[in-house]
């Protein structure tokens, strides 16, 4: 029986090899795109080098460099489905985590890169029962554990806040969080790697007992060399170990007066490192708790070591996914700094479009100076043929094309802009530079030759084909007779392929097999020296004979030269001379015509900035307007309460001096001057109905008139019978619509009214339309106000009339419903009532009178 807690070795080995596992899958032998000749040519691993640059471990670094293109088998002989929806899978996969270590660490929190140990073979050795973890070891599991919570933690944290990084959980649920064994590392091993004193409490006590020991043997030694006589006595002597004993230096003449047993001598052998007879018993001490203090730390590391083994397999997943995770960044890093935008994949037939593609080496090398190409291939179109001088960049284009589907194919972004699209091809076959070998007897043109028979031989419709200089290394003649051969063969296939020449009788080709296309890398003929901008559909033409009169060759010989060029080559280099001149003057053009687009555009901003500023302008006046206008009703309402005050006074005086009818000529005083105050009041509250309807007619100027619609009670109407004036429904009858236009109450028929839109409808009624009349002995007023639904602008009209009606209906409280909400219609109450002298105070309702949506407002 086993004991509790522990696993069979079958069993321990079963979860080792099932957590470490993807290993086997990731670096096994997989479908790539590219065999090492190819990628070879193609300079793919200096590639892979400047994206592991941004790895942040070794680990992670060496992962970048493992990576491989994965070919994407299509409907060919011996190719099935499953194998291409598991490469696109994985494909999409990779980038899809890319693109979410690009969100972690563009985002407000930094992403952690806590450095990781190989433990590798370490972990496997845990397998092993008995076997123990060196300290270094424990401090790079403990690392592990600590950079996996970290992760774990982060990306956590990064998900609570809407990043978008959900792709990576797969990598994340093998994270571990462990904190009762990372204290428990914590405790052995510090951060050098050695193990801690207070590890256990035998180790801290040997410990000390082994350091009092050296002291003490070291003032021994010290008195030992103070009583040394002068003859025998080296200069600036002190204590010092060898072969791990203390000893003291002594002159070789002093050896046997001084005794003892000699370690070791100087270089010259003048000087005698010896160990005095009175040390021996003191080192030989030291040498017994040294060994009791490695006793003590081998004990420790087995203990903890027997911690670690249960977690073998879950440690062995967070060391996976930690330098996944690494390689991840890497690639999302590299992405970032190199501008990358995410492409779209598909299949090689349907053709392919790179936008402002960059040879990505070219971009490490020189980052601003780059001459981005934008390439675009139809379907019907899969052989592009680029001519031109030598230095025009004609290989840069061919190795570039292939490295960005490469890297894509290895998960890794490539540098082009938005709006590309990128196939995904089986294999990628590439016959570029010298293939010349001494060892195998080849020539340049026969090892050309060897390449051009396997590209032939294996290439299908969905690979691509990189050939550099095809039909040079022998006859001009011949060489073109065997790359249009080539070219045609291939091109009938549908195979995608890119070449390069010199050879003039190539570029007939596009003229001759269907799916060829010119190309070429333009030149500037004036300066001599190449622009490196792609030009689609023109071939390109040789620029030796301007060069050789550049460089100033005799003008007889340039003569006879020019003589000697067919007569036929001569009418094709004018032809393209004279598409060139079309194609820059088209260019021109095209540039002329964004430059007033965006003039344009710059423009109409400007006139657009300018009408907003009037439209702001425009609302400041009628703001400013209404508040001139609000502030004359104040000052009326301010002579309204004067006026009824002086009424309430008469009436008190009259009171104490008899009453109205008491005969004298009191009573008629305070008829004149009720009847007085009466027409003032009236007076002025006409002035302020007049000045309230002006406000809601300029308020309401703003509104939009509807078409029509059913009419009720509360609605907000304009009225053409009276001139278009702003009215509210308060009565619906059979023999019309009762609406109130102020003060004025007027039945209007239904069909002179149209439902006024951006103005809600009001359902207290009563309420918000109280209207104050003096020359009515009885005032019937509401003692509550609903505001709900209304407008800050609304607002202030309806409680002003809503406090008239309550004063002059000598109303104790007014009681004011405003509702929660965002609590902007509570501000604006509170201020109407803070400035208003008739209110006496005011407070929020009770919890049984609406708590925080209503205001009660106490009446002076």
């Amino acid at each position: 029986m086993n004991p509790a807690g522990t696993k069979d070795p079958e069993t321990r080995t079963s979860d080792f090899d099932r957590a470490v596992g993807f290993l086997h899958e990731r670096h096994a032998e997989p479908a790539v795109a590219a065999d090492a000749h190819a990628l070879g040519a193609l300079d793919f691993a200096r590639v892979l080098d400047v994206v592991a640059g941004y790895a942040a471990t070794p680990l992670g670094a060496a992962d970048v460099r493992a990576l491989v293109p994965l070919g994407v088998p299509h409907d060919t002989a011996g190719a099935t489905s499953t194998g291409a929806d598991a490469a696109r899978n994985a494909i999409s996969t990779a980038h899809a985590q890319v693109a979410a270590m690009r969100a972690l660490v563009g985002a407000d929190q930094p992403w952690p890169s806590p450095p990781i140990a190989d433990l590798w073979a370490s972990l496997a050795r845990l397998e092993v029962p008995g076997s123990a973890f060196t300290p270094a070891e424990l401090q790079g599991a403990l690392l592990l554990l600590v950079g996996s919570r970290a992760q774990a933690s982060a990306w956590k944290s990064a998900r609570e806040r809407d990043v978008e990084c959900a792709p990576l959980a797969p990598l994340v649920a093998r994270l571990v969080s462990e904190p009762k064994l990372e204290t428990a590392l914590e405790k052995v091993v510090d951060d050098t790697g050695a193990i801690r004193d207070g590890a256990s409490h035998d180790l801290k006590k040997i410990r000390r007992q082994l350091q009092g020991a050296e002291a003490d043997l070291i003032k021994l030694l010290e008195r030992v060399i103070a009583k040394l006589a002068a003859h025998h006595r080296v200069d600036d002597a002190s204590v010092t170990m060898r072969n791990g004993r203390w000893v003291v230096p002594v002159r070789r003449e002093g050896v046997k007066s001084l005794g003892g047993l000699v370690h070791d001598t100087s270089a010259t052998g003048a000087t005698v490192f010896v160990e005095p007879p009175a040390a021996v018993e003191f080192g030989n001490r030291i040498r017994e708790l040294e060994a009791a203090e490695k006793r003590e730390i081998e004990r420790i590391l087995h203990e903890v070591t027997d911690l670690l083994r249960p977690h073998a397999g879950n440690l062995a997943g967070a060391l996976s996914a930690l330098i996944e995770l690494d390689s991840l960044l890497a690639r999302a890093r590299f992405a970032d700094a190199f501008r990358c935008a995410p492409a779209t994949f598909w299949e090689p037939a349907a053709g392919f479009s790179i936008v402002d593609g960059r040879h990505p080496l070219l971009v490490a090398k020189r980052p601003d100076s780059v001459v981005p190409f934008s390439l675009a291939m139809d379907p019907a179109e899969r052989t592009l043929l680029v001519s031109g001088p030598n230095t025009g960049g004609k290989t840069v284009l061919l190795k570039a094309v292939a490295l960005l589907s490469l890297m894509a194919q290895a998960g890794i972004p490539a540098p082009v802009a938005a709006g590309t699209v990128l196939p995904l091809f089986d294999r990628v076959f590439a016959d570029i530079g010298d293939e010349q070998s001494i060892e195998a007897s080849l020539s340049t043109f026969s090892g050309h030759v060897r390449n051009l028979i396997e590209i032939v031989e294996q290439a299908t419709s969905s690979s691509l084909v990189l050939t550099d200089e095809l039909g040079s290394g022998t006859d001009p003649n011949e060489g073109a007779a065997l790359g249009s051969a080539i070219l045609e063969t291939l091109t009938r296939r549908g195979t995608t392929t890119i070449a390069t020449t010199h050879l003039g009788a190539l570029k007939q080709l596009a003229q001759e097999v269907p799916g060829v296309v010119n190309a070429s890398l333009q030149f500037d003929e004036a300066a001599l020296a190449p622009t490196y901008r792609l030009l689609k559909g023109i071939p390109g033409r040789s620029y030796g004979l301007s060069i050789a009169r550049r460089l100033a060759m005799p003008a007889a010989i340039l003569e006879n030269a020019e003589a000697r060029v067919p007569q036929a080559e001569r009418d094709a280099a004018a032809l393209i001379s004279d598409l060139e001149r079309r194609q820059d003057a088209i260019a021109e053009r095209e540039q002329n015509a964004d430059d007033r687009e965006e003039s344009y555009a710059e423009r109409a901003e400007k006139v657009s900035a300018r009408e907003q500023a009037a439209r702001a302008k425009e609302r400041e006046l009628e703001r400013e307007g209404r508040d001139v206008a609000r502030k004359y009703l104040l000052d009326a309402r301010k002579e309204i309460e004067a006026a009824i005050a002086a009424i309430k006074t008469a009436g008190a005086d009259l009171e104490q001096g008899g009453g109205v009818g008491g005969g004298g000529g009191s009573g008629g005083a305070f008829g004149a001057a009720a009847s007085g105050a009466r027409r003032l009041a009236e007076g002025l509250l006409a002035g302020e109905r007049d000045a309230a309807r002006a406000l809601d007619d300029q308020e309401m100027a703003e509104a939009v008139v509807g078409e029509g619609g059913d009419v009720r009670v509360g609605d907000f109407v304009s009225v053409a019978s009276f001139g278009g004036a702003t009215a509210r429904v308060i009565e619906a009858r059979e023999d019309g619509l009762v609406v109130l236009m102020g003060s004025v109450r007027a039945t209007v028929a239904p069909n002179v009214v149209r439902v006024v839109k951006g103005r809600k409808r009001v359902e207290s009624v009563a309420a918000s339309t109280a209207a104050i009349a003096l020359d009515k002995p009885d005032i019937h007023a509401s003692p509550e106000v609903d505001l709900r639904g209304m407008r800050i602008s609304e607002v202030d009209a309806v409680v002003q009339r809503a406090l008239d009606s309550a004063v002059l209906a000598d109303l104790p409280a007014l009681r004011i419903i405003h509702g929660k909400g965002t609590g902007a219609l509570r501000e604006r109450v509170g201020e109407l009532l803070r400035e208003d002298r008739r209110v006496r105070s005011f407070r929020l309702g009770a919890w049984n009178e609406g708590g925080a949506g209503v205001t009660v407002a106490e009446i002076a």
